[in-house]
């Protein structure tokens, strides 16, 4: 048996407003606050706890920005002549998603979602690489590389594998004794809640699903290592969806030109501008200070969310919904769904949550990227207790009883 084993555990979407009223793991981790998200999806959120970094940092924040230069996709403008009643639907473009990762050797999350065809070529995508691995940022070290220059012997779940067999080869490490850190990640909440929103039964049933998993985790855990520190938290809530906004409604009458005047990726939750000339700049601005259910972030508080790109690279003018306004019809879909996150980080159902079965928990562990410095003590501690040299024997004198 070692000495001592860190569980991290991350359920994605399982926010602070989701858990607070409820009894989520309280028998496992009875100890639990709420952390400040950072500005932007998971995307952004995932880095930022695997780096302990700000978007601006890690230089990971959004998925598709505009460089027509280095766009993997020009072979894919073709596929403009296709009705739109093919290429709009989620199936077929699931499926060509998924060979075009493989064809363009992408190791991270891959989705083309809604972008048009006939602008496809405009854009570059962002995560190429897998954030769950070392090296796996834009920029700067992560939890991994932290890990493996120290020779601390890790488990990370892989994304291709479901969360039930994602536990089981987590648990088969612990049985083998082979592990200083684990990081399982559970997707699936996530989701969810897209489909259904955050008032509907199949939420706490998604939760209630995790416990038994959770105990068993911890059980096993246990039979092998003295001390297991477990910690579960996630990256964002999820906010309900009640009002839609059409904001290419009020673009397109403008009488600008996509790719020609202007470039833009309507987000979910945002919309990202890059301008051609002055005269479109001036346009669309004073078009989205009229817009109601939403704001245009200025550079400034930019900089105080750790979301401001001095190149440009994500967007000249970032436009963020309120929270519970979803953008639609966007570049991720042509439909409404139920709720979403990526709202501002002070939104209430952007609060992520901190459960752990330990109290000395910093107070200054107050947001997402903390995690990192809750990660790397931990497995810094793990692997000084798991490898310490045994004691030196004690010497045992054998008496001789005389006759």
């Amino acid at each position: 048996m070692k000495p001592f084993l860190p569980l991290f555990v991350f359920v994605d979407a399982c926010g602070w407003e989701i858990i607070k009223g409820r009894p989520f793991a309280q028998s496992v981790a009875p100890e639990r606050r709420s952390l400040r998200s950072v500005f932007g999806y998971s995307s952004a959120c995932i880095p930022s706890i695997l780096s302990g970094r700000w978007p601006a940092s890690h230089r990971n924040w959004c998925y598709f920005v505009y460089d027509p230069i280095n766009s993997p996709f020009r072979s894919l403008r073709h596929l403009r002549w296709l009705p739109r009643a093919l290429t709009s639907r989620r199936f077929f473009r699931h499926r060509l998603s998924r060979l075009l990762k493989v064809h363009l050797k992408f190791r991270g999350y891959f989705d083309l979602y809604n972008i048009p065809f006939e602008h496809i070529s405009l854009f570059d995508f962002s995560e190429k690489k897998n954030p769950l691995q070392p090296g796996g940022l834009n920029a700067g070290p992560n939890i991994f590389d932290h890990l493996q220059e120290r020779g601390i012997r890790y488990h990370v779940s892989d994304p291709t594998r479901t969360e039930r067999q994602n536990l089981d080869h987590l648990i088969g490490d612990i049985g083998r004794e082979e592990i200083d850190f684990a990081f399982l990640y559970w997707p699936d909440l996530d989701g969810v809640l897209h489909r259904v929103g955050n008032l509907s039964p199949e939420v706490p049933a998604k939760l209630n699903a995790y416990e038994p998993w959770l105990t068993e985790l911890m059980a096993r855990a246990h039979e092998h290592y003295e001390n297991v520190q477990l910690t579960i938290f996630s990256d964002h809530g999820m906010a309900n969806c009640d009002q839609l906004l059409d904001l290419r409604a009020r673009i397109d009458p403008l009488g600008l030109r996509m790719g020609a005047d202007y470039a833009v990726v309507y987000d979910s939750t945002m919309a990202r501008f890059w301008f051609f000339h002055d005269r479109a700049r001036r346009l669309v601005t004073e078009c989205l200070r009229g817009v109601t259910g939403g704001r245009i972030v200025p550079d400034a508080e930019l900089v105080q969310l750790g979301a401001f790109f001095p190149d440009r690279h994500f967007g000249e003018l970032i436009f963020l919904a309120e929270e519970g306004v979803l953008i639609v019809p966007s570049h991720m879909g042509e439909r409404p769904i139920r709720a979403m996150h990526g709202y501002h980080p002070d939104a209430p159902h952007s609060y992520a949550s901190l459960l752990t079965n330990y109290t000395d928990v910093p107070a200054n562990i107050s947001a997402i990227p903390h995690v990192y410095e809750l990660m790397t003590t931990q497995a810094g501690h793990a692997f000084a207790a798991n490898h310490a040299p045994a004691p030196p024997a004690r010497e045992s004198r054998a008496v001789q009883v005389g006759t």
